[in-house]
């Protein structure tokens, strides 16, 4: 359980055979809909499935947190800052600090594992609806011909994200987190596992939409890409400042509605620079290809900036 933000942790939903999975870890089950059914991998030690349960675990360690009406912690405080009613300062700061500890382990483990591979990773972060998937969808369908591929899908509930990136022809794990508002690195430690074997590659990972959380927890990526829509307004950097301070590229989407929403991309890229004078910034349209050139020689920039250089050449 995040001690951060007080979510639960994830679920990795497969495709996989019963055979393949015997060698998974966590609790295994089928759920049966009409003609066809769908293998998930609890990521939970004990298996357990009663949310009540749950809570009343997370109470014995020390972790309750609460959802809706009362807030208990705040989360876009620094985690040594965080304040819990009925706990001392103390002990917040040691469960925050534990907890993204833990947490850093797990993604330098995964960040020498992508090395080894030859794998250059990013994380893609961003507010709901501003086109991580739709973006991903043109990228992985004109990188496929030049790089091997993967892709890391982050929700909530349901699998369609990472059934439209299958739908192009590139693996896609999707990792289900229920009420947790972020990937961890060992969730990704995992979703890694069940991919396909990758060497010398590009994995993307689509994280939960969330501009919060999602900026504190390392997954052992090269980098973190920010993406930003025309649609949300220009202040976005400003009131999610860490989410941009911990971004290397902001990618402004859905440019071909600037006009019609009257968007200022010059303060934007104020903002942004206000909070991270080293961002970079790529203004680009999933619908159109607007700007996909550009990301694309990014791309393999990054590659060719790598410790060990991946292959393939950007289109």
């Amino acid at each position: 359980m995040c001690s951060i933000c007080g979510c639960r942790e994830g679920v990795l939903s497969t495709e996989r055979t019963d055979a393949q999975d015997a060698h998974a870890n966590g609790h295994r089950h089928k759920h049966d809909h009409g003609d066809h059914h769908h293998d998930h991998v609890h990521t939970g030690r004990d298996g357990q499935h009663s949310p009540d349960r749950q809570r009343h675990r997370d109470r014995d360690h020390g972790h309750q947190q609460a959802h809706g009406g009362r807030a208990l912690v705040d989360c876009a405080a620094d985690p040594a800052g965080l304040t819990i009613a009925g706990m001392s300062s103390e002990r917040v700061i040691q469960i925050g600090r534990d907890i993204l500890c833990r947490n850093d382990r797990v993604a330098a483990d995964n960040r020498a594992r992508f090395l080894a591979d030859d794998m250059l990773v990013f994380n893609l972060v961003s507010s709901p609806g501003a086109g991580k998937t739709s973006l991903l969808v043109r990228a992985v369908s004109e990188l496929k011909q030049s790089w091997r591929l993967g892709v890391i899908e982050g929700d909530q509930q349901t699998s369609n994200d990472a059934e439209r990136i299958r739908a192009t022809g590139v693996p896609a794990i999707q990792i289900n987190t229920g009420k947790g508002c972020h990937l961890d690195a060992a969730m990704v430690s995992e979703a890694y596992r069940r991919l396909p074997p990758l060497k010398r590659g590009i994995l993307f990972i689509e994280n939960v939409g969330n501009l919060v959380c999602p900026a504190a927890f390392d997954l052992g990526e090269a980098c973190k890409i920010v993406v930003l829509s025309t649609t949300e307004g220009e202040d976005k950097p400003l009131k999610y400042p860490e989410m941009f301070a911990a971004s290397s590229l902001m990618l402004i989407n859905k440019i071909d509605l600037a006009r019609l929403v009257d968007f200022d991309l010059g303060q934007t890229v104020e903002y942004a620079r206000r909070v991270n004078p080293g961002i970079e910034v790529l203004t680009i349209s999933a619908r159109t290809g607007e700007g996909f050139a550009a990301l694309y020689a990014w791309i393999g920039k990054q590659a060719a900036d790598q410790t060990h250089p991946v292959g393939g050449t950007a289109p």
